[in-house]
């Protein structure tokens, strides 16, 4: 990346994906010794595991009203004080319902991020590197993942209150996240399509791409002539294609189990046998596999395109899933079976899904709808998270993992179909190009 300011920012605003991450996993290493604890029955356990989730579809849903109207950097800072009252708040709650409202607080901030965040890296990037630091988002997202398993490891041995340092680390990351959005700029396209701030939104544009921002504006206000302010409805003719292809997009990502298998990754390795320490350490390697290979996307996925990583990780997590689900049906859990499959597993999804997701939402809709759509496919995504995280124990537990595992499997198959049969190609596109292809005029 050859302009240093537009990196930092992309930086900044990614901590809010590091924070997203971090939240997302460190209740798999605190969620046994909650339930103890407070002595939770099996619905209430999973209602305290996906409370923060049903904040998430809240903050997805209405993540994208503050994101037009206050703009997205003011947007990210209450955020930021979200993340940190709500990692203070359930490190130190003093029985169940005051964890939850925090925890609730915390997927408040989640969902928010989801929206708020992609959605600002793409309007701030240039077409030829947008794929990559939109990706600088997911990339902190593993990397959150990872430290929370890290954290949960180290920390495990701490005594009764370890679950509460494992919630509570977070108050460092959301500080720091806070401090430094005040050093970044508002988006240029937010403030001259929603604002008409044309001369402030064009002086970012030049830092940005100083070749190229007299055109950038004027393809900005030509769109915005064209689709005007944002004030019209998303669920339009001309919207059908960025819309449908944000919906299945966001539900796919979650019907491959992902979310799953990130939250219940100790209970999944312990069902195949593993003690309590290794089930936690198995599950470091999944964060830590996951980082690497979202690494790894990030290099190949304006290089490759979108949809080549999705047609690649596709076949791979049809394979791997195919595998689990086989293992658990025959019950062959020698070794390391299948935390090795879920290590290859994760490896296919963080190449494919996990570095595309929050690109290609972020890409596909116009100026005047982005934050809408990026809201609906966020909203989208968190709602079948919450599903799957909320219903995983009960049919792992009925169904047993090898059912379990194989509705993920043919879920895959039917990814394949959709990315090769509906998916376009955006690499390389500015997002005003983009919009010409997808929108029916």
């Amino acid at each position: 990346m050859k302009n240093s300011k537009v990196f930092f920012w992309s930086i900044v605003i990614a901590l809010g994906g590091f924070l997203f991450g971090f939240d997302t996993a460190v209740i798999s290493g605190a969620e046994k010794a909650i339930q103890q604890l407070w002595q939770l029955t099996a619905f209430e356990h999973g209602f305290t595991i996906s409370i923060a989730l049903i904040g998430t579809v809240l903050g997805a849903l209405l993540g994208g009203i503050p994101s037009d109207r206050l703009g997205r950097r003011k947007t990210l800072i209450w955020i930021a004080v979200l993340y940190f009252i709500s990692a203070l708040g359930a490190a130190l709650a003093p029985s169940w319902v005051p964890f939850l409202i925090f925890r609730f607080l915390g997927g408040l901030g989640v969902g928010a991020s989801s929206v708020t965040a992609p959605l600002y890296i793409s309007e701030i990037s240039p077409a030829a590197s947008r794929g990559r630091m939109v990706a600088l988002f997911q990339f902190n997202i593993v990397f959150g993942i990872l430290i929370a398993y890290l954290s949960n490891y180290l920390l495990a041995g701490s005594g009764d209150a370890a679950w509460r340092w494992m919630l509570g680390v977070q108050v460092f990351p959301a500080a720091a996240f806070l401090l430094l959005l005040f050093r970044v700029p508002e988006s240029p396209r937010w403030l001259i399509t929603k604002k008409g701030r044309v001369e402030e939104g064009r002086e970012i544009l030049r830092i940005i791409n100083p070749t190229s921002f007299d055109s950038d504006v004027t393809a900005i206000l030509t769109s915005q002539a064209q689709e005007g302010a944002g004030g019209e409805s998303l669920f339009t003719r001309k919207h059908m294609s960025p819309v449908m292809l944000a919906v299945l997009f966001a539900v796919f990502n979650q019907v491959s189990g992902i979310n799953a298998i990130l939250y219940y990754a100790p209970r999944i390795f312990e069902m195949t046998g593993l003690g309590t320490n290794s089930a936690l350490l198995s599950s470091a390697g999944l964060g830590l596999i996951n980082f690497a290979f979202t690494l790894l996307a990030m290099n190949f996925i304006d290089r490759f395109g979108r949809r080549k990583l999705m047609l690649i990780g596709s076949f791979g997590l049809i394979v791997t899933l195919g595998l689990v689900a086989r293992s658990f049906y025959t019950e062959q859990f020698t070794g390391f079976t299948v935390p090795i499959l879920l290590f290859v597993y994760i490896a296919f999804f963080a190449f494919s899904q996990g570095a595309v997701i929050w690109v290609f939402i972020s890409e596909i809709f116009p100026n005047s709808v982005r934050a809408k759509g990026q809201a609906l496919g966020s909203s989208t995504h968190w709602i079948m998270a919450t599903i799957i995280a909320f219903t995983f124990p009960y049919f792992a537990e009925h169904l047993g993992g090898g059912h379990t595992f194989l509705f993920f499997c043919l879920m895959m198959v039917l990814q394949l179909i959709f990315v090769w049969r509906f998916m376009p190609e955006t690499k390389g596109t500015s997002l005003e190009q983009v919009e010409k292809i997808l929108v029916i005029h």
